[in-house]
């Protein structure tokens, strides 16, 4: 099995880990730094999957699909951030010699809309899509922690295609220390991550604190609480579902499992504005704003965490 991992970040690298170890055949594009850091000491991952490492030699690291000689892969993992979803696309449908007859592009980001970017350079037969509810953080730039995790991977089309196709990349992922399953249900399962995320990023990054301490106080909890309301009322509005009748019923188990399994995470969001960086917020909480305006709809409590994620932003990226 050949995989192409586009975008060298935690995720990127945790998900090139697993593949390493089950003994798939890797390719990775990250930025300079990364390459320079992989080529010279290869890849390590240590945390609650155990540790393994990978030598330089064990596979390859480019900066651009243009320094990567011409090669056809099985799968294709875009793990990049959703703001950059549609560079990928781009850049990707413009290298066709990765692709063979059967290759499949699995998008493994987070928020909404990263499917519909890719409709716009590849046909939907291609294109599936990854729920990943587990943390991963950069301890240098060739080493990545896998930190906490919530549920198994769940790999899908969001366009009805069959899910055989990408069982050797399930059993792969699995085999290298993460759970992960092929489904059918796969849109269900990106709503109920974007009800998690839009809950626990941006107020974890406004208060900088784990998301278990946002559970724990009344003041949060109620603003998380209606926050999920109004995403799940969009949700419904836009003709989506997700595994829960409504949104009593996900906050029942947001409490009882999901916070505590992913409790001591902080979110990635506060870690892209401490280090300067745009956030994922635009496919998150702004998703669900645009959403919500199409259908004229009002949402305060996403729009007052959203402004002030692109507030903190602005500033952090000016101080720095």
């Amino acid at each position: 099995m050949e995989v192409l991992i586009y975008g060298g970040g935690a995720v990127g690298l945790g998900l090139a880990s697993c593949l390493l170890k089950a003994g798939a055949e890797v390719d990775i594009i990250a930025r300079e730094d990364t390459v320079a850091a992989l080529r010279k000491e290869g890849l390590v991952r240590r945390g609650i999957f155990g540790d393994h490492e990978a030598g330089p030699e064990a596979f390859g690291s480019y900066e651009s699909l243009g320094k990567m000689g011409e090669k056809a892969f099985d799968y294709i993992l875009v793990c990049v951030k959703s703001f950059d979803t549609g560079t990928a696309a781009k850049e990707l449908s413009g290298r066709l010699g990765v692709f063979g007859e059967q290759t499949k592009i699995v998008l493994c980001q987070n928020g909404w809309g990263n499917a519909e970017a890719f409709l716009s350079f590849f046909e939907q037969e291609r294109i599936y899509s990854g729920r990943v509810i587990t943390g991963f953080q950069r301890f240098k730039a060739n080493g990545v922690e896998i930190t906490v995790h919530a549920e198994a991977i769940h790999v899908g089309s969001l366009f009805g295609c069959e899910s055989g196709c990408i069982d050797k990349l399930c059993e792969g992922i699995s085999k290298g220390g993460i759970p992960c399953e092929a489904t059918e249900d796969i849109g269900k399962d990106l709503w109920a991550k974007m009800l998690y995320n839009c809950a626990l990023n941006p107020l974890g990054a406004i208060l900088g604190v784990p998301y278990g301490v946002l559970a724990e106080n009344g003041h949060t909890r109620f603003i998380m609480n209606e926050i999920v309301r109004e995403v799940f009322a969009v949700m419904k509005g836009a003709g989506y579902e997700t595994h829960w009748e409504d949104g009593e019923a996900f906050l029942s188990v947001f409490y009882e499992k999901l916070v505590p399994d992913t409790a001591e995470h902080m979110s990635s969001t506060l870690q892209d504005i401490l280090a300067g960086k745009e956030t994922e917020i635009e496919a998150l909480n702004g998703a669900v704003i645009r959403l919500a305006e199409q259908q004229g709809r009002e949402v305060p409590y996403n729009l007052a965490v959203y402004n002030i994620i692109k507030f903190s932003e602005a500033r952090r990226g000016a101080e720095i």
